[in-house]
């Protein structure tokens, strides 16, 4: 039995298949959706870290006795002096502890703030100490260390005569900027 083709039957019919192929093909090539507003951002706490590395070598006596200065390679590369906030200090098992506040300068013209910091050292003659432990905390700064926290681990040698020579490593968070 052939069934009757009216008006209103291709119409229907017309109607459903523009719906099936239009519909999906206007969404296929509208472009993207509009992206979702941000959320607020909680300024002060949004931090960008990044893992850090170089060396330094200093020299005593730059600045005055208990003071060190020299260049800073790596990506925090510079300018670093260090000072001798207090008389070394005997520790277990015949260490020598050093407290030292450092005081850094980027090429670019930051300041690196750093906490006082402790280096437990081993004493190879009257002169020359081996690092065993030399932890340095970042605790803000000037320009792109504004608001910077971070942790260095440093290695090396201080040789009280003929200079130190230390390897940082470690990370630097920065506060979102701007």
């Amino acid at each position: 039995m052939k069934s009757k083709l009216t008006f209103a039957g291709i119409f229907a019919r017309a109607v459903l298949i523009a719906a099936a192929v239009f519909v999906p093909a206007t969404t296929l090539f509208s472009g993207p959706s509009p992206a979702p507003k941000a959320a607020a951002r909680t300024w002060g706490t949004e931090r960008h870290c990044v893992p850090v590395g170089g060396s330094l070598i200093t020299n005593f006596g730059a600045v005055d006795p208990n003071t060190t200065l020299g260049p800073v390679t790596g990506d925090l590369a510079g300018a670093v002096a260090a000072t001798l906030t207090a008389p070394p200090a005997s520790g277990p098992h015949g260490t020598v502890i050093f407290h030292i506040q450092h005081h850094w300068v980027t090429t670019a013209g930051d300041n690196i703030f750093f906490d006082p910091a402790v280096a437990t050292t081993q004493p190879l003659s009257q002169t020359l100490f081996a690092v065993i432990t030399y932890p340095a905390h970042i605790s803000g700064g000037t320009g792109k260390f504004a608001g910077a926290t971070g942790d260095l681990t440093n290695i090396g040698e201080a040789d009280l005569v003929h200079g130190t020579v230390f390897r940082y490593s470690g990370q630097v968070c920065f506060a979102e900027q701007d």
